[in-house]
């Protein structure tokens, strides 16, 4: 949940200034500038000095367009003059003369990731709005957090009403089965000793059926099962006495 926040925090701030996302557009590259002018001041040979300051010089005229376009003139007018000492390099003919230009650019590399920086900062005023938006976005996400909750809870209390109401039907069901199955006995029994020749079938129902439908639904279909076995009985018993 914490990344969640800090994501939305992160929008939040670069949305707020189209002029300062675009400016932060160009922190990779002086990153990357700055990196590669410390690598060069580093090397021990023209070669690799020449191919950092390659690579740093390109990065410093990515940035250069991007500085300029945001209004970031201080960091601008660092990465230019780094840039044009960078340039110098691939002329040298000594490896000293080289690393002197690198050194300078290095320097200088410095100020423009400084700049940026100050030019990027958000005003008290940012602040305090950033704050804002990330408490309400905050807010939010535990009110987003509170509705999934409440309603798995109230899944779980519904799947335990299912369950509960699902077992009473069961049970209604079991006791009516055992009455039906006790009565069907007690009339065929009653018809035997009558010497009667007749017989009450015994009777099937799906019970798959029943539980679909609800408690009260299934009490009027057992009254007209119970119904029906009497009515049968009483028919067979009085075709035995006529």
């Amino acid at each position: 949940m914490k990344k969640n926040y800090l994501f939305f925090l992160f929008i939040t701030v670069y949305m707020h200034s189209f002029a300062q996302l675009s400016c932060e557009d160009a922190h990779s590259d002086v990153i990357y500038a700055y990196s590669h002018v410390k690598s060069a001041y580093d090397s021990n040979n023209i070669s690799h000095l020449k191919d950092y300051s390659k690579r740093s010089t390109d990065a410093f005229n990515r940035a250069k367009k991007i500085l300029n376009d945001c209004g970031c003139e201080a960091s601008y007018n660092y990465a230019f003059d780094a840039s044009e000492l960078l340039s110098k390099v691939e002329n040298a003919k000594t490896f000293e003369d080289g690393r002197f230009y690198v050194k300078r650019a290095r320097d200088i590399a410095r100020n423009v990731i400084n700049e940026l920086e100050l030019c990027t900062k958000l005003t008290e005023e940012d602040e305090a709005l950033v704050a804002l938006k990330y408490d309400r976005l905050k807010l939010k996400q535990q009110q987003i957090e509170l509705s999934l909750k409440e309603e798995k809870i109230k899944q779980k209390l519904a799947e335990k009403e299912a369950a509960e109401l699902k077992l009473k039907k069961e049970q209604f069901i079991t006791k009516n089965e055992l009455a039906l199955t006790t009565n069907l006995k007690s009339f065929n029994r009653i018809l035997n000793i009558c010497d009667c020749d007749l017989e009450i079938p015994e009777i099937t129902y799906k019970k798959e059926v029943l539980l679909s439908k609800d408690i009260n639904q299934i009490k009027k279909e057992y009254l007209t099962i119970f119904k029906n076995l009497t009515s049968d009985y009483l028919n067979k018993l009085s075709a035995c006495t006529d």
